[in-house]
């Protein structure tokens, strides 16, 4: 009857790939180059950070972080954030809110509330190392079911969204407490340093003065992160510690993490590890030779100021660092 079965047999295979195909891909979505499947997006496109007429930047596109992740994708991100890191310093009556957003399908690890803060957070510390006062930035966390991620579903798109708003407090004078700290911290016992008086991380940090690279200095954190922040003492520590260990390969770095009181002691440990292996890494980065540098964590052993206060307990979150 059919002399001719050739164009009846092509048909049945185009039926059957075709029927494969949309069962596979459009009621499965299984296909990973679906465009279309829920929840997926391409990398957001450029984007701009505006404050009314007074300021306007374009950024390389939205704060972007690895699913279940809190560490911002940063590639193009440097000369904007010194941008807006300058443009806060020399406008003290504008603020910076940094919203973090997340989806309950992704895990915190961190030690904020949500993974939302620890994003905003993140960005946060980065701006904060550039020298922006933290009175002049907020950060809160909101869970979105409509969070888009990247194409292969391992990447959150615009994870943090900045905005900028009018100071909602006034940023505090130059703290006084701090200042005694550093003026004091050579003849005053660790633990009978006075912090009664409000004293912020960045406070600290900046009172800290270099004098040698064999007298101690303290690093400080933004609250939660393990990234310290930077300032011109430090910068000269280093440069002459390393220096320093470059010609004397029978010197090492010593590097110990402190934390307070609050929290469980196995988790403060494993904190003050983590951020005292964190400057490890950065100076590895930099050429020091990791023979050369010792990091471990104490937790909240030997505090250098009382933990019954905030201020207190913000100016035991450190790492000390020393040459021996």
């Amino acid at each position: 009857m059919f002399t001719n079965k050739t164009p009846w047999i092509v048909l049945l295979v185009v039926w059957m790939a075709g029927s494969t195909w949309w069962h596979v891909c459009k009621i499965k979505q299984l296909c990973a180059d679906d465009a279309s499947a829920p929840g997926l997006s391409v990398q957001a496109p450029a984007v701009s950070l505006t404050d009314g007429t007074r300021f306007s930047i374009g950024l390389p596109g939205s704060f972007n972080f690895a699913k279940s992740g809190a560490v911002p994708n940063l590639a193009g991100f440097d000369a904007p954030l010194d941008s807006i890191a300058t443009y806060l310093q020399n406008n003290p009556d504008r603020q910076l809110t940094l919203t973090g957003y997340y989806t309950a399908s992704e895990t915190n690890d961190s030690s904020f509330p949500n993974l939302g803060v620890a994003r905003a957070e993140a960005i946060k510390a980065l701006l904060v190392q550039r020298g922006v006062s933290a009175t002049s930035l907020l950060t809160t966390g909101v869970e979105r079911g409509d969070l888009t991620f990247n194409a292969k579903g391992d990447s959150v798109n615009a994870g943090v969204l900045p905005s900028f708003g009018a100071m909602t407090a006034a940023a505090p004078k130059p703290d006084s407490a701090a200042v005694a700290i550093a003026n004091s911290a050579s003849a005053t016992p660790a633990a009978a340093i006075s912090t009664a008086a409000p004293v912020t991380e960045e406070a600290l940090a900046k009172a800290e003065k270099f004098e040698s690279v064999f007298k101690p200095i303290d690093l400080y954190f933004p609250s939660g992160s393990s990234d310290y922040i930077r300032t011109n003492e430090t910068k000269k520590f280093f440069k002459e510690a390393i220096g320093y260990l470059r010609k004397n390969k029978d010197k090492n770095l010593v590097l110990t993490g402190y934390t307070d009181n609050q929290g469980p002691d196995d988790t403060n440990l494993a904190l003050s590890k983590k951020r005292a292996n964190a400057v490890k890494q950065r100076l590895l980065s930099q050429g020091v030779s990791s023979s050369q540098v010792e990091s471990s964590g104490k937790g909240e052993a030997d505090p250098k100021a009382s933990n019954d206060t905030d201020s207190g307990r913000k100016a035991n979150r450190r790492v000390t660092v020393v040459v021996q």
